[in-house]
């Protein structure tokens, strides 16, 4: 784990040592030295959280400079023709020239330097919003801190890319390090870099690297924190938070590839990720396969609307990680996280404005903040990461013993698998939480016996949810599976 203090002579002084600090509006801590960044950071965490419980000393970087592994930059030319690449200046639509980032991967820079240099002479030329012309819009770099494996993509406003291999080869003379490069195609006029289609122009389109003892894969819009040494830090200090014992079912909501999941699968019983970016799904199943971890599952899908799901099925997760973007969650997801009762919420914030807002809710609804842990993974910014720890203020009064009807009822010769081994049975392949009502429900249309009342409304005019065609037909093939149909 990183030092909390560090020596003065690592840390960045006052000086503004970066030219353009004034003008790029990415560094605006930098007029600071960095031992009062973090005292900043604490006063700011204490005033917002400190409401909570105690604030822990934030945790530092022994080195703050060239951290960020994923560099981006903007092409343009200026009004005398010259192509400049950099970034936007604050609140404008300006490019600043960068050749040098005093955050970035040096590496990074470097190439996107180089890439700028071939332009001319490969008469390639960078788009203009204004005329709706030119060819290059962006460059992203992403190196992976541990592989030293590095993936450039070119987003370029048209699919056409006139001497593509000998532009291509050129830039692998200048760096062969860089293990692929990806064309991302973005022709609509919009403030976002990357567009929908790609086409892999090196290599194998995804870069790997490792955090917390696993390989992660990366893709090009697949979200992975920026900075691998804090990361760990993070990371760790959510799995010191969550104290799995190895018999926990645990949700990692906004799971993004995977990476606090698969890190949590290690210690865990059972873990369901879900994440809304397809791309990041996909890189997520590929993790899990790649590191071999065959007790975690992945769902395409909204956090809030997934939780919801769980909690009208009455399924519950022992520990809930939350790792929301910087909008924070919003009701209907805690509503849900509340009704499901994890006995644990580790919430990874990465703005204590949303997560006081977030805190107070869950506080109001049943949770006590137990540990609240600053991380500084933006240094020489005003961001700040916190981890806290909450447990349910009040553990149930009673013993949750769970009998189960059917299989008092049924006889010998046809007692197969029993209710949770169904439902494990649709979670692990179909990524669905089933409840008994539903199995049983499915079971009387299929003619196969359940017990007298087990499962059956109250009255005669009771009313009670129907299982989904999609649930209903796991629910059969796990019958299949367990040759009971």
């Amino acid at each position: 784990m990183a030092d909390k203090k560090t020596d003065n002579n690592k840390r960045q002084g006052k000086g503004n040592a970066c030219p353009v600090f004034s003008k790029c509006g990415g560094c605006q801590l930098q007029n600071m030295t960095y031992d009062r960044q973090l005292s900043f950071k604490q006063a700011k965490c204490i005033k917002l959280l400190g409401r909570f419980g105690h604030v822990e000393e934030i945790i530092g970087m022994k080195e703050p400079v060239h951290y960020r592994c994923k560099v981006q930059a903007a092409f343009g030319r200026t009004r005398g023709g010259k192509i400049v690449s950099g970034v936007y200046q604050s609140s404008s639509h300006r490019i600043v020239l960068v050749d040098e980032c005093m955050l970035e991967n040096k590496k990074a820079d470097k190439i996107i330097v180089d890439i700028r240099k071939l332009l001319t002479p490969f008469r390639l030329y960078p788009y203009d919003e204004d005329t709706g012309r030119g060819f290059l819009r962006h460059v992203l770099v992403r190196v992976g801190y541990h592989t030293g494996e590095i993936m450039v993509v070119l987003v370029t406003a048209v699919p056409q890319f006139p001497r593509k291999n000998d532009f291509i080869n050129e830039l692998l003379k200048l760096h062969p390090e860089i293990t692929t490069v990806v064309q991302n195609i973005n022709p609509a006029h919009t403030s976002m870099v990357l567009g929908k289609d790609e086409k892999i122009l090196f290599g194998r389109g995804y870069i790997e690297d490792t955090l917390c003892g696993c390989v992660f894969r990366i893709s090009p819009t697949a979200f992975y924190q920026i900075n691998p040494i804090q990361t760990e830090v993070l990371y760790n200090t959510a799995m010191e938070f969550a104290a799995l014992t190895g018999n926990e079912t645990v949700m990692d909501a906004y799971c993004g590839v995977g990476t606090i999941g698969l890190v949590a699968s290690k210690q865990a019983k059972f873990v369901v990720g879900v994440e809304l970016n397809p791309d990041s799904v996909k890189d997520a199943i590929s993790n899990a396969k790649r590191n071999k971890a065959e007790n975690i599952r992945f769902i395409c899908g909204d956090a809030g609307e997934y939780a919801v799901q769980l909690a009208e099925d009455g399924e519950k997760a022992d520990v809930l990680f939350m790792d929301p973007p910087r909008a924070g969650s919003d009701v209907k997801f805690m509503a849900s996280a509340v009704k499901m009762a994890p006995k644990k919420i580790v919430y990874i914030s990465c703005s204590p404005e949303t997560l006081a807002r977030d805190l107070a809710y869950l506080v109001k609804n049943g949770y006590k903040v137990k540990k609240i842990q600053p991380v500084d993974m933006f240094p020489h910014t005003s961001h700040v990461e916190t981890v806290v720890q909450l447990s349910r203020k009040r553990p149930d009064t009673y013993i949750d013993l769970k009998i189960d009807l059917d299989e008092l009822d049924r006889t010998a010769a046809e007692a197969k698998p029993t209710y949770d081994e169904i439902k494990d049975y649709v979670f692990k392949n179909y990524g669905l939480k089933v409840s008994s009502l539903y199995i049983s429900q499915v079971k009387r249309k299929l003619g196969l016996e359940v017990g007298e009342s087990y499962n059956k409304p109250k009255s005669a005019d009771a009313k009670q949810p129907q299982c989904p065609e999609e649930k209903e037909k796991a629910i059969i093939e796990a019958l299949k599976w367990f040759k009971m149909i």
